[in-house]
């Protein structure tokens, strides 16, 4: 089945592919840096005494509201589970372009 163009045709089709293109291009501009810190290697690891204050489920992980010493907070995803006011071993890693986050302790 022959396909033809002509420029009438291109030119309709302009606005919708140039749309496409940019919605594109702002998916990937809107998360490089996360591709950029999981590829950046890891500088340090700094472990920290945290106590467990509350979770949020979501689809199979956890996200936990962990409290240090100095009364910080701060939120931790994870697969397992962590019981509430529990003990838990927290770990501030840092990478080598400087970024950081916190993660449990394995």
């Amino acid at each position: 089945m022959p396909v033809s163009w002509t420029f009438a045709d291109v030119k309709r089709n302009a606005p919708g592919v140039i749309l496409i293109i940019a919605v594109f291009a702002a998916v990937f501009a809107m998360d490089p840096h996360k591709w950029a810190n999981d590829a950046s290697p890891i500088r340090s690891v700094q472990p920290i005494n945290a106590t467990v204050k509350s979770v949020q489920l979501d689809h199979g992980r956890g996200i936990y509201l962990v409290s240090v010493e100095d009364g910080s907070s701060f939120l931790v995803e994870d697969e397992r589970p962590h019981l509430i006011g529990a003990h838990a071993n927290i770990e501030l890693v840092t990478r080598e372009n400087g970024s950081t986050f916190y993660r449990f302790a394995n």
